[in-house]
């Protein structure tokens, strides 16, 4: 009965809200609030999942107004707190002992509360200070429950309204479903932290507070406790301007040498701690970038930083963000409107995330979405230059990206691809020159055993034949000698053995099949008289 009582709400709720838009949209209402902002309140409604489902959906610039977006991004995710017995009995049962041989002291009073979960602070037998992050009491199972529900509830809405079906509502609430899954679980957050924490070790200007893992579950996370000033505290401005460029530094370093960015850097996940670095705090939400989307993302920013629409159209459908449908002409010339527009502003008001939104936003109307790891890149970036003007309005984007971002792209880029790209074409050298005797064989065994006849006879036909064989088989020979000449170069860079004078002998090997293949093929030409 639970069950159905709550498909009935979120259908009810859902429903009202879609009939609702239509009758403003067909002038039958003067609604006293926007349809953004009533959607938001239908989210807080219906509670926990739908909250963080919305905030989720606020990611999706690319094909929601802004108006939508400011509104998602403004979802409450303050609630009250829980009874602190039901966090002690949490805790306990998620750590395994009680709360006295656990912690030297414990705050029942909490230090802050969301909807996912509640903080309190404590101290450790040891003497440390920790904060303790407890999920609420039976969360997992309604997310789930939710997330299906809804599920459901779009199948009937998106049979009873198939013009909603180009936004592929499914599939982005499966996606976000399974992050909002991932950031239930602190075990995820933890190894996040630790990633961070790795990352920025040395750093002089970063801090990241250590998670304790022999303290972390699924629903319990124990983190030592760390604080300082807000990033808009006014005592923090006569600093900002350095802060602003360490900031910026430690965005660069996560986007173009970890591949991992965190991707909600607002001004209440960070604090300026009294040594003068920067404390990042909540890695809940953090976004992975592959080495092909860093050159990607590479090409993007220095095409715009250096005015280059061709190259910015180029790098925009590298990223993979137009199809074959796309009118491409159309979209240059929206790629040259937006070069010009970025050369008749100031320097300080450059924007890449800006920039990149409004690139994306020109796939409207071609049912076409951006991926999930560059909605947090552009969510990452919007935010990141906010924090940036909060700490120094002056900051200069465009001459900071074209000086330090544009060396360090090309220089990290540059060392990431070395090592493991030799290290693999080394190896499939190896098993190409192992694998290249078996694979004649076979070739020749299928040559000898088929007939490759074209059951015609046409006066010349025949000759034409021959002269496509021979052609084909000089094709064939060179690339076989080309394939053993690159094979046996790099083998002769290693040292299998035997050795034969230092090289190794399969290399030898390889280098004198290439040179008989050579022969062969350079006789035959030779003899025939033509190239």
């Amino acid at each position: 009965m639970g069950t159905l009582r709550r498909l009935l709400q979120i259908y009810w709720a859902i429903g009202g809200h879609i009939v609702w838009w239509g009758l403003v949209y067909s002038h039958l209402l003067r609604p006293a609030i926007s349809p953004a902002q009533r959607l938001c309140k239908v989210l807080e409604k219906l509670g926990t999942t739908f909250v963080k489902l919305g905030q989720g959906l606020s990611l999706r610039q690319d094909i929601l107004p802004d108006d939508y977006v400011e509104a998602l991004q403004s979802l409450q995710d303050h609630v009250q707190a829980f009874d602190s017995k039901i966090a002690r009995r949490e805790i306990e049962q998620a750590l395994g002992d009680s709360i006295e041989n656990l912690f030297a002291e414990f705050d029942d009073t909490p230090l802050a509360a969301a909807s996912i979960a509640q903080v309190h602070k404590a101290i450790l037998p040891d003497g440390r200070k920790v904060i303790i992050k407890v999920r609420r009491p039976d969360l997992r199972n309604q997310v789930t429950q939710d997330i299906r529900l809804l599920k459901l509830v779009l199948r009937v809405v998106l049979a009873l309204i198939p013009q909603l079906q180009k936004y592929s509502l499914p599939e982005i609430v499966r996606e976000n479903g399974l992050t909002l899954m991932k950031e239930i679980d602190f075990r995820q957050e933890m190894r996040n932290t630790h990633r961070f924490r790795e990352a920025f070790k040395d750093s002089s200007t970063i801090h990241i507070p250590a998670a304790i893992p022999e303290l972390c579950t699924e629903s319990v996370m124990v983190q030592e406790m760390s604080g300082g000033r807000l990033v808009t505290d006014p005592s923090v401005q006569k600093d900002g301007p350095q802060l602003a460029i360490n900031f910026a530094d430690a965005y660069l370093h996560q986007f173009f040498i970890m591949g991992c960015i965190h991707a909600d850097p607002h001004p209440g996940n960070l604090f300026i701690m009294d040594n003068g670095k920067i404390c990042f705090h909540d890695f809940g939400m953090v976004g992975l970038i592959d080495i092909t989307t860093r050159r990607k993302l590479a090409g993007f920013f220095l095409a715009l930083i250096n005015q280059d629409s061709e190259w910015l159209l180029d790098s925009y459908l590298d990223l993979g963000l137009l199809g074959e449908e796309v009118d491409r002409q159309q979209v240059q010339r929206g790629m040259n409107e937006l070069i010009q527009e970025y050369a008749s502003v100031s320097l300080q008001e450059w924007s890449l995330a800006t920039a990149m939104l409004s690139a994306a936003r020109m796939g409207w109307g071609f049912n076409l979405r951006m991926p999930y790891h560059l909605l947090l890149v552009m969510r990452a970036l919007l935010i990141m230059e906010s924090t940036l003007r909060s700490l120094d309005p002056q900051f200069n984007m465009a001459s900071y990206w074209q000086s330090k971002g544009a060396t360090l792209m090309t220089t990290a880029l540059k060392e990431s691809a070395g090592g493991s790209s030799s290290a693999r074409l080394k190896y499939e050298a190896s098993v190409f020159a192992q694998e290249l005797p078996k694979a004649l064989a076979r070739f020749l065994r299928s040559s000898r055993s088929r007939k490759f006849e074209i059951p015609l006879h046409h006066r010349g036909l025949r000759d034409f034949e021959n002269h496509v064989d021979r052609s084909s088989n000089r094709i064939a020979l060179a690339l076989v000698a080309l394939g053993l000449y690159i094979a046996s170069s790099l083998l002769a860079q290693s040292e299998l053995k035997p050795l034969i004078a230092g090289m190794p002998l399969i290399a030898l090997g390889g280098y004198t099949l290439a040179l008989w293949v050579t022969f062969r093929l350079l006789r035959g030409i030779s003899r025939s008289g033509r190239v």
